[in-house]
């Protein structure tokens, strides 16, 4: 062999690269990409939440605006990645979503705290926390819902802080910017739970939606929202023809829009999620409009 032969030989074999080294290239970008996306998850959430525990309202609403967008974001993320990382962090208490949502937007307000005189000289100072706003209060609940939809724990963790007869509480007692986004919310964490199930029956939450649905002091928006509601109820939520919730309707708004809520909740299996939304809208006027209210 020639020394150009043996040049060129030597050429060739330098430029290939050993077997499997493209396989570890991939693997490594591929762990580093998944640590870049788990550090943006944290991220994300510890800026959320730290926030969501302020003090004063306008920063809890900063915080829950920046969780909503997160959520959102993994809802339409490519691949489930995201998602799971997201449902791995709600096992790690410092991660977790729901207990800031109840222990600050969603916590009852006490009665005002008595100030005293070492308050007043400074000796013992006083915490003031300024109460949770209408659009705060919105923005916990949806931040809620997209959590519970999620993440099937989140609805078992909700539980625990009586998150249905929270939400009835706001459902009766607020005006009508919590009360729509209250009812999706209840929605969530009735979807898949039994034991959110069995508060909902407890706490009379049938009986609360059937009151502002038919009564004509209540915004129509808001009883076209008990509508759907309903709707989803029945068709999502209690499947089964033969349960007492479906003799609670007949009572409550009587056989025919009983009968008419059962019929209309089947829609919209095969129907892409514009057109069942704009179905389910449909069908919630049907039900007001079949209704005597009071």
């Amino acid at each position: 062999m020639s020394p150009k032969e043996a040049t060129a030989g030597g050429g060739e074999g330098s430029s290939r690269r050993p077997e499997g080294s493209g396989d570890g290239e991939s693997e490594l970008a591929g762990a580093l990409a998944r640590r870049r996306l788990y550090r943006e998850v944290t991220l994300a959430l510890r800026t959320g939440l730290r926030d969501a525990k302020a003090d004063f309202s306008f920063l809890r609403a900063r915080g829950l605006r920046s969780l909503l967008g997160f959520l959102r974001s993994t809802a339409s993320a490519d691949g489930d990645s995201q998602l799971l990382l997201f449902r791995h962090s709600q096992s790690i208490p410092d991660l977790q979503v729901i207990p800031v949502l109840f222990q600050n937007s969603l916590h009852q307000a006490k009665e005002d705290p008595v100030v005293t005189l070492d308050h007043i000289v400074g000796v013992q100072p006083m915490k003031i926390t300024s109460p949770p706003t209408d659009s705060e209060i919105a923005l916990a609940l949806r931040v809620l819902e997209g959590c519970c939809l999620l993440y099937s724990r989140c609805t078992a963790l909700a539980h625990k802080y009586k998150a249905v007869k929270v939400l009835l509480n706001i459902l009766a007692s607020r005006g009508p910017t919590e009360q729509g986004v209250c009812l999706d919310a209840l929605i969530s964490l009735l979807l898949d739970s039994p034991s959110n199930q069995i508060d909902f029956e407890e706490y009379s939450g049938l009986e609360k939606v059937a009151e502002l649905l038919k009564d004509l002091q209540v915004e129509e928006h808001i009883r076209l929202k008990c509508g759907e509601f309903l709707l989803l109820l029945i068709g999502h939520v209690y499947v089964k023809e033969n349960t007492p919730i479906h003799a609670q309707m007949k009572n409550l708004f009587g056989e025919q829009c009983a009968s008419l809520i059962w019929a209309a909740s089947r829609f919209g299996s095969n129907l892409d999620s514009e057109q069942r939304h704009r179905t389910l809208e449909i069908q919630a006027r049907r039900v007001v409009e079949s209704l005597e209210p009071y």
